[in-house]
């Protein structure tokens, strides 16, 4: 297995960053842009910022997201991940995130349902649950993890929402990362630019700083997420190529 390089010795560290063989066809056809695009989108993996398995680990988060689905990218940062020594429980457990962020279905749409059935003058057709047993929600404030976003849901299905959050808890209270690290990841789920959830990424940014992360480690999470933007010529490039060839075949 592939030893992590430490930080400050770029020249050891994976440079191709969140490319895949279409760099090769780019560098062909558009080698000034291309060159400027692999400069800017490589950096994490250059400046010793984060570590490689930390980079590959979030690279994988923004991939394998519920809000981007992306196999080649998700098969890429995993077979570089565990090069970089992650174990199957850390990866399992970024794919686990990555389910459970859907949840912001519900933290957005929840309170307009509430308002507008104020405003409708609508009631709930069933009868209210909200004296019904609710164990993980009560684990979760107590463990001081609750989120008032998730006051909306909780009165509408108090028992769905126990549901989910016994999904979830065990997700994050099982210590198998630092929690920093779980706040990077976080971070880089919520600003993904196919999600943008503006609350949950203040609200993770606030927690890795008072845990101890720098602002240039958060400056890298959000760079990671903006060079997962290259994954639109990953995809199309080869596809043009193919189109172009049978065209003048």
């Amino acid at each position: 297995m592939k030893t992590e390089a430490p930080p400050g010795t770029p020249a050891t560290r994976q440079t191709t960053g969140p490319w895949d063989a279409a760099l090769d066809t780019l560098r062909e056809w558009e080698p000034n842009w291309a060159e400027a695009c692999v400069k800017m989108t490589t950096d994490p993996w250059r400046n010793g910022v984060l570590p490689r398995k930390t980079i590959e680990l979030i690279s994988l988060a923004v991939n394998a997201a519920c809000t981007n689905l992306n196999p080649d990218g998700t098969r890429r940062h995993i077979r570089r991940a565990l090069d970089a020594g992650a174990t199957r429980e850390e990866i399992l457990m970024i794919l686990k995130m990555a389910s459970v962020m859907a949840i912001h279905s519900c933290s957005l749409g929840a309170p307009i349902l509430l308002e507008e059935m104020k405003a409708a003058g609508v009631q709930p057709i069933r009868e209210s649950t909200s004296t019904a047993p609710t164990p993980a929600c009560d684990k979760m404030r107590a463990a001081g993890q609750w989120n008032t976003a998730w006051d909306p849901f909780y009165e509408l299905d108090p028992e769905w929402t126990d549901d989910f959050m016994a999904t979830g808890f065990g997700i994050y209270a099982s210590g198998l990362m630092t929690p920093k690290l779980v706040e990077l990841l976080s971070i880089a789920f919520d600003a993904s630019y196919t999600h943008m959830y503006a609350p949950g990424t203040r609200r993770h940014i606030k927690a890795a700083l008072k845990l101890g992360a720098t602002p240039e480690e958060i400056m890298d999470v959000l760079k990671l997420c903006v060079v997962q933007g290259v994954q639109a010529c990953n995809l199309a490039v080869p596809i043009l190529n193919e189109e172009l060839q049978r065209r003048n075949g």
